[in-house]
């Protein structure tokens, strides 16, 4: 909690004026017992009605005090939580863009966004409750034990009895509510993982019709995550009873003995009322603290879960490894093997090969055979387990990571397309390119013609996850994002699948003018045969490379891969 803690050091001023306010409102309600104390013995036991109408202005004037202070509290305290919801929010998203794709994926997707909503909100709301509630119950009880003494020390002494017992009890609550509220944490994860999966797969699941069978399972997520619910809160519903048990107790024990000293004339009956205020005070706040633990215990389980995301080391921040610039090849892959843990199988075993400036490889394979996991190395969204790659003659763990991936356009096998414009989504590759340089991308893209026809031009908007466009056109789309960057790598993970043979031809045309060098997973023989270099891969290695008449030549399944597209042609 200590790095979730740092986040409220900008607004400390705030806090200490909101907590300012609050002791006026605290002084206030400590003031009252003594006052009417006083209305009791001097005005009403003596009959004078003018000090009970002066002290009963009194009593208003500073009724309206604490009501101001009320405000003024409310105010800070908001100010305070949400500045800080906004910061700890904001630096978690920073967080999760600034990882490496093998810390990210080892927190679900749904666990991050439970993380930076719900876990946030339940931190923000014992920040702001702490101002404006949390810490007034406590100090209540101090000060009205602190009053009860000044009052009558015998009758108080009554209320201390009971005290250890309560805070030893309030202890053990508290840490045994933070564990079921993590338990609860943890299940919300996996009903938002579950909602996640359902949305994003509504298609498949109404077409195999299993509407019913996704409705099962989500019910008995959601009722484990009702009953953890209810364990947690069934523990803190005890709370409040047992407090108000003792204490109770305690109020009947001072009113009992309180009444003997009052027969007996040893103490007025204004100070066995003030006594009786404060020890109300006690209970009313005692009772809050059932609320304030269960808030407690949410907070606490949702700051360890946000810690572990701010605790994760950036990418960025990886010492980088010094070395000279070497006199190799543009780009080299000396013996790279990668699996994604170092429990689970290699998805890539031994892969060596080099490729020199303004070349272009072409990658092929079976699904599953590594191609894809291959290509995601060169931009570091993963690292080698094993071996090294260099670029531009210089080994990636040398490079800077935001320097790196600035020379490299890369378009993943499925296009994703954001909410906003057609035009939006070119520029997110470079921010502030011109019309000019968006058109020109589109152009070599071959989808500024498709664009132009749309009424709204580059201005159209894109639905959701590019719904209203088709699939070449996404395509198209993601790879002009790429183009506008100018980079001096390109990397293609089966992107151009949904085009047909006539547009894939003019985009390598084009292509080849752009003097990128170019990694190309493709499935294509028509597009592989134009490659300077074909890597033929199978479960994770590569099992023969050449160019095209070289694989003809020499590869048994290459020659397959040539048959059955020639054959898929001839009977189309």
């Amino acid at each position: 909690m200590k790095r979730i803690l740092s986040y409220i050091a900008p607004y400390k001023w705030a806090a200490i004026i909101a907590f300012l306010f609050m002791l006026v409102e605290l002084a206030v309600e400590l003031i009252q017992p003594l006052i009417i104390g006083k209305i009791i013995d001097d005005g009403v036991m003596k009959g004078d009605l003018h000090i009970i109408m002066v002290w009963g202005f009194v009593m208003v004037g500073l009724g309206v005090l604490a009501f101001l202070g009320g405000i003024s509290n409310g105010f800070f305290s908001s100010h305070a939580a949400q500045s800080f919801a906004y910061d700890l929010r904001t630096d978690l998203f920073k967080k999760v863009q600034s990882l490496s794709m093998t810390k990210f994926l080892n927190i679900p997707t749904s666990s991050m966004i439970t993380r930076m909503t719900n876990d946030v909100t339940q931190v923000q709301n014992v920040f702001y409750m702490s101002m404006r509630f949390m810490l007034r119950a406590p100090l209540v009880v101090i000060g009205s034990l602190i009053m009860a003494f000044f009052v009558n020390a015998y009758l108080a002494m009554y209320l201390i009895i009971a005290l250890p017992f309560l805070l030893l009890f309030l202890w053990f609550i508290t840490k045994k509510g933070a564990k079921n509220f993590s338990a609860v944490q943890r299940r919300v994860d996996q009903v938002n993982r579950t909602i996640q999966e359902n949305l994003q797969a509504s298609r498949l699941i109404k077409a195999y019709m299993r509407g019913l069978y996704e409705a099962s399972r989500f019910q008995k997520l959601a009722k484990l995550l009702k009953e953890d619910t209810v364990k947690a809160l069934r523990l803190m519903e005890r709370v409040q009873p047992i407090l108000l048990v003792v204490m109770n107790l305690a109020l009947l024990v001072v009113l009992w003995f309180g009444a003997k000293e009052v027969a007996a004339n040893r103490i007025p009956v204004g100070d066995l009322v003030a006594i009786f205020n404060y020890t109300m005070r006690i209970t009313g706040n005692f009772s809050m603290f059932a609320f304030i633990i269960t808030f407690f215990s949410r907070a606490m389980a949702s700051g360890e879960r946000m810690n572990e995301v701010l605790a994760l080391e950036d990418e960025q921040n990886k010492v980088l490894k010094s070395g000279n610039k070497k006199d190799a090849h543009y780009l080299d892959v000396n013996n790279v093997d990668f699996s994604y843990s170092k429990d689970s199988k290699k998805i890539i075993k031994d892969i060596h090969f080099h490729c020199e400036k303004e070349e272009t490889i072409a990658i092929m394979g079976a699904t599953g055979s590594g191609k894809s996991t291959l290509l995601q190395l060169f931009p570091k969204l993963y690292e080698p387990t094993l071996g090294t790659i260099s670029f531009n003659g210089k080994d990636l763990e040398q490079w800077n990571v935001a320097e790196l991936r600035q020379k490299i356009g890369y378009v993943p096998q499925r296009s994703l397309l954001f909410t906003g414009s057609i035009f939006d989504n070119i520029t997110w590759g470079k921010e502030h390119a011109s019309q000019q340089e968006v058109e020109e991308a589109c152009r070599v893209a071959q989808i500024h013609e498709s664009i132009m026809r749309f009424p709204d031009g580059y201005q159209t908007r894109v639905g959701q996850k590019g719904v209203n466009l088709s699939g070449g056109q996404k395509q198209r789309i993601a790879i002009a994002r790429a183009l506008i960057r100018q980079p001096e790598l390109l990397i293609f993970d089966d992107s151009m699948s949904a085009l047909d043979i006539t547009t894939e031809g003019k985009l390598w045309l084009e292509l080849q003018k752009t003097h990128a060098t170019m990694l190309v997973v493709t499935q294509k023989i028509s597009t592989a045969k134009s490659a300077t270099k074909i890597l033929l891969m199978d479960e994770g290695q590569i099992i023969a490379q050449g160019t095209h008449t070289q694989l003809v030549q020499n590869s048994a399944l290459y020659r397959e891969i040539v048959a059955s597209q020639q054959e898929v042609g001839s009977n189309a």
